[in-house]
């Protein structure tokens, strides 16, 4: 069943690209989003279907997450479909594949235990909303476009090399294991403190910086302000939640390699940053979807703080 959670919308993403009405391709999004819905139902609801192997488990963290994901995305669909009805001058080829291609990689995020496999889900999460900015084909959509796409990969980019670094932290403590959870948490203990120290730092700026966390919060703005409203809500709860998810699993990591307070007081710090830094920019902002944008920078700082202060 949780292969299926990821494989089905998938094929309705491929098939959305195949429709050649207008008119028809956005009824897809509902039936996606009832799928997805009535599945991860089920996977709660049956301990067993949680766990398809080492790299694929849904331990109760990520069931929580699946699950507000998943009520997101089923509002979201059906909203959608009312939007794109209003908006059919526009062809939503595109829009319609990559909102279900969305909640795919986004559900292989959540559920991956292999950081590789993790880290390629949530590359893939950025690869398809960009699309969903670029909708209404503006000078300026194109712009908050771009700089989503080249903010969003510098910071994928460092998570990818604080994923090195971690490996190389096992390997320098005598250890030779995969990057699936389960075995870096049984050899967090016997890790390397300064290559740790140092992929926790990366993998906070990289990961921070798809959640939004100051001062890689840049492409939230503009992401937010030239989207649709209905992809700044997938933003604001989807997009987000993957990253938040990813950092928490690296900071078990970190708290198992008894460096907890290194990893808690840099947390706080982008925590109480991050809030500073959206209560200054949300004084004088009047569009309505950028100061929601800056509200979402809020919110996850407060994520981070409680993470520091409170930890798992």
């Amino acid at each position: 069943m949780g292969l299926l959670l990821i494989l089905f919308p998938l094929v309705m993403a491929g098939l959305a690209l195949i429709l050649p009405s207008n008119r028809w391709r956005p009824l897809l999004l509902p039936v996606t989003a009832l799928a997805h819905s009535t599945l991860t139902v089920w996977i709660l609801l049956h301990p067993s279907e949680r766990t398809y192997n080492e790299s694929l488990i849904l331990d109760p963290l990520g069931a929580l997450i699946l699950l507000s994901v998943t009520v997101l995305y089923l509002f979201s669909s059906f909203y959608a479909v009312g939007y794109l009805r209003q908006r059919m001058e526009r062809n939503n080829r595109v829009f319609t594949s990559s909102f279900q291609a969305f909640i795919s990689l986004l559900s292989l995020a959540i559920w991956s235990h292999h950081l590789g496999l993790m880290w390629v889900a949530i590359e893939g999460t950025t690869l398809v909303t960009a699309p969903l900015i670029y909708f209404n084909r503006s000078p300026k959509s194109i712009e908050a476009t771009w700089k989503y796409l080249l903010v969003g990969s510098v910071g994928i980019a460092l998570a990818l090399l604080g994923t090195f670094f971690l490996a190389y932290s096992v390997s320098q403590g005598g250890e030779g294991t995969t990057l699936a959870l389960t075995d870096l948490l049984a050899a967090a203990p016997r890790m390397s403190p300064l290559w740790l120290k140092s992929a926790f730092i990366l993998l906070l700026v990289g990961y921070g910086t798809k959640m939004g966390l100051a001062p890689m919060h840049t492409w939230k703005p503009d992401a937010y302000g030239e989207a649709p409203g209905v992809v700044g809500a997938l933003f604001a709860g989807g997009v987000t939640s993957g990253a938040f998810l990813a950092l928490l699993r690296i900071y078990q990591i970190v708290n198992a390699a008894g460096q907890g307070a290194f990893a808690s007081r840099l947390l706080i710090f982008m925590g109480l940053l991050s809030m500073a830094t959206a209560g200054v920019f949300m004084i004088n902002q009047r569009d309505f979807k950028r100061m929601l944008a800056y509200s979402s920078v809020e919110h996850m700082g407060i994520l981070a703080l409680g993470v520091g202060i409170g930890g798992l």
